[in-house]
């Protein structure tokens, strides 16, 4: 496993005073979906990720549904609710409808503030998305640090995408660095420049979305052109190349059946690498897909056109990598991540201390 770099943390005693107001004088503050610790699929060790809202995508195949809106949003969560309607007679907006076939919210009129939860005996209601303070977020953070230092991990800012909230995250990961932190950006790249500059110096790792190739699929499945994109992942090589201090970067492809997992598409995407990323990439990651979060579409209310598609087979998942190293000048950069679809030709069950054979059987 690749592994971090590690600079000393500050001493104590020293002024290390945080930046915490914006240039209008206010303090910053972010809103921040959630603090996943423990991660090991958002860069290199055991990681700490925050999920920052709002996105200027919005993909298919999304799994991070209530990180697209960049307001504070609220889910029923159906087996912990008791029915007491509590939540309904607290929402100051009438959004509320609690009945025999469950609870509606009327997002159209929902600002998401959040009484609702608050107020919820058995957490049946919960906020997606808090406002943090940037001193907080960095002490929450640093709990960590034992991990990441036996781990050689460290702090992922994803979302979403960070960038939306750039003048929080690029001090957030300042301060993380400053305290000798590890740090990761996860970007889908379709951000301003003046972002992307405000945020690379403070990013020892760059983790870049490349989905679709052909322009037209991509605003098809995503809702924007690509042009974008591809001109700011040249902008990472461009820094990276210039910066004077090591950063890496990594490309990820999320492997999406009947999208993005095409032998076409994935050659394509190999062949952009190989034209104009040659020896600036450390590592091409083929994500593959999965279906865990047909519930969160469901609490948002949404609907997922890929609520039934099964997972790749690794037979699947092999072609397709092997379809993209093909293409690239170092071919040990393309590796598939993630879990493979089970498959069996026959499993063994006991029955009445006898073996029988189960064709197509994948339980175990």
């Amino acid at each position: 496993m690749r592994r971090g770099s590690y600079r000393k943390s500050p001493a104590r005693g020293t002024n290390d005073t945080m930046t915490r107001t914006s240039s209008e004088g206010k303090k910053l503050t972010a809103t921040v979906l959630n603090i996943q610790r423990m991660s090991t699929e958002d860069g290199p060790g055991i990681r700490t990720t925050v999920f920052f809202k709002g996105c200027g995508l919005a993909c298919a195949w999304c799994h991070n549904p209530e990180s697209i809106s960049g307001r504070p949003q609220v889910q029923w969560i159906e087996n912990r609710c008791i029915g007491c309607a509590t939540c309904v007679e607290a929402c100051p907006e009438g959004a509320l409808r609690l009945d025999g076939s469950g609870m509606t919210i009327d997002r159209d009129i929902c600002t998401g503030c959040g009484i609702c939860a608050d107020v919820c005996p058995s957490t049946a209601m919960e906020l997606l998305g808090k406002e943090w303070e940037l001193e907080m977020l960095v002490r929450e953070v640093e709990k960590d640090r034992a991990y990441f230092e036996q781990s050689g991990g460290g702090i992922t800012a994803s979302g979403g995408e960070p960038t939306v909230q750039a003048p929080f995250v690029s001090e957030f990961l300042r301060h993380c660095r400053e305290r000798g932190l590890h740090t990761a950006l996860d970007t889908c790249g379709y951000a301003s420049r003046r972002s992307l500059e405000a945020v690379l110096p403070h990013a020892d790792l760059v983790l870049f979305d490349l989905k679709i190739m052909d322009s037209e699929e991509h605003r098809r499945r995503t809702g924007a052109l690509n042009e974008r994109i591809l001109e700011n992942l040249l902008f990472v090589r461009d820094f990276k190349k210039g910066s004077g201090r090591p950063l890496s970067l990594w490309i990820r492809t999320p492997l999406i059946p009947g999208a993005t997992a095409t032998v076409e598409n994935l050659t394509a995407i190999a062949g952009f690498i190989a034209e104009n990323l040659a020896g600036s990439v450390e590592r091409w990651e083929l994500c593959s897909f999965n279906n865990l979060c047909r519930d969160k579409y469901r609490r948002l209310g949404m609907e997922w056109e890929f609520q039934d598609t099964p997972l790749l087979s690794r037979s699947s998942l092999d072609e397709l990598v092997e379809a993209a190293r093909k293409m690239l000048p170092d071919p040990s950069i393309a590796q598939w991540t993630g879990a493979p679809r089970v498959e069996k030709e026959a499993a063994t069950v006991h029955t009445k201390g006898h073996l029988k054979l189960v064709k197509g059987c994948a339980t175990c």
